[in-house]
């Protein structure tokens, strides 16, 4: 392979996945990084805007998508005693777009993806492999999509930006059964959250104070409106998965470094889920990256730095703008005195 066509990508999420297809379709060596010994094919639900399936289609993944994800057309928030306060804006976006917002299981996602690459002709994905030193990689282009504790952020960027706790955990689930009753209810520092996700389950989401344990979860959501507790008593504990929420936090002044590296995904703008917008902001910047990058191919190596100069001006302040947006709703969201809050929130289209 000529100088300029090899990339090692570390990391084979969603962003370092999506990376990968569109760099070997572009005709790069890919060699991708993966320090688990297997990937985790845990059950959520990833949200895929229109924008993001758009950069799906860019990278041949619009069939896939469309085969295993479901729409997403009507939700609402409302008070612990159901009262509607508002709803979600899935029809404004399915009206502006001229498509609905998507969701798609992340095992789902996952296995469209390694099955798109292996139609590339396929890359070498090495496990269990956990990155020292980026410095050493043979590589003409280094990405790092190693998540928000990335090792290639923290060698070319240090430990300044870092992450960051906010004091709530969340808890996610999978219940058996469709509740017909989507969106998310708020209460008084702490909300739940229901969404479909393929024929016959609901995934549901519950944040938390960070010290409420499984055993105390179904206790936080007592009393509150049908189906949230039925959710919670028939979904076995065990299969629940608890995580930290965390952000990267300051932003980072660049996802680019040393003219050859570039971050995606959690490494690059790791945020709240409160927008729902992770996976999307990592496929698009997988996409937008391939698109740098074999956009200037025939510059060669020499064209590389300014290919990820371009990727950075184009994918830094939009990503870091959903990021801020997804930790400030977040602190509205959970907020101690919701009195204010749902009178705000009832302002809006649908409310009460």
């Amino acid at each position: 392979m000529e100088s300029g066509k090899k990339v090692v990508i570390v990391g084979a999420g969603a962003g370092g996945l999506a990376t990968a297809i569109g760099l070997r379709r572009a005709g790069w060596a890919v060699t991708v990084l993966e320090g688990r010994t297997a990937l985790e094919r845990y059950g959520t639900a990833f949200g895929i805007h229109p924008t993001a399936q758009s950069a799906l289609e860019r990278l041949g993944l619009g069939e896939a998508l469309r085969e295993h994800a479901v729409p997403y057309r009507e939700a609402r928030i409302r008070r612990p005693d159901g009262t509607v306060l508002a709803a979600l804006p899935l029809e404004r976006i399915e009206r502006k777009a001229g498509r609905p917002e998507l969701l798609i299981s992340r095992p789902r996602l996952i296995d469209a993806l390694l099955a798109a690459l292996d139609r590339t002709g396929g890359a070498e994905i090495v496990y269990g492999r956990r990155l020292t030193d980026p410095a050493d990689l043979e590589a003409d282009l280094v990405v790092g999509a190693d998540g928000i504790n990335s090792s290639v952020r923290t060698a070319y960027f240090g430990r300044t930006s870092g992450p960051r706790a906010i004091g709530s955990v969340a808890w996610i689930g999978t219940a058996g059964f469709e509740t017909g009753r989507y969106g998310e209810t708020w209460g008084e520092g702490r909300f739940f959250g229901m969404t479909p996700v393929e024929p016959g389950r609901t995934n549901w989401y519950a944040t938390v104070p960070e010290a409420t344990t499984a055993e105390a979860l179904r206790d936080a959501f007592a009393g509150w409106h049908d189906p949230i507790p039925r959710v919670l008593a028939e979904t076995d504990p065990a299969t629940w998965i608890r995580y930290e929420m965390r952000h990267l936090y300051p932003a980072l002044p660049a996802f680019v470094a040393d003219g050859r590296v570039a971050l995606v995904g959690d490494a690059a703008h790791a945020m709240t889920p409160n927008l729902g917008q992770g996976a999307c902001t990592a496929l698009l910047d997988a996409e937008a990256l391939t698109r740098a990058v074999t956009g200037r191919a025939e510059a060669g190596p020499a064209g590389l730095p300014a290919a990820l100069r371009a990727y950075d001006a184009e994918r830094r302040r939009s990503a870091q703008r959903v990021a801020f947006g997804s930790r400030t709703l977040h602190r509205f969201m959970t907020t101690r005195r919701p009195a204010l809050r749902d009178a705000l929130v009832g302002l809006l289209p649908g409310g009460s």
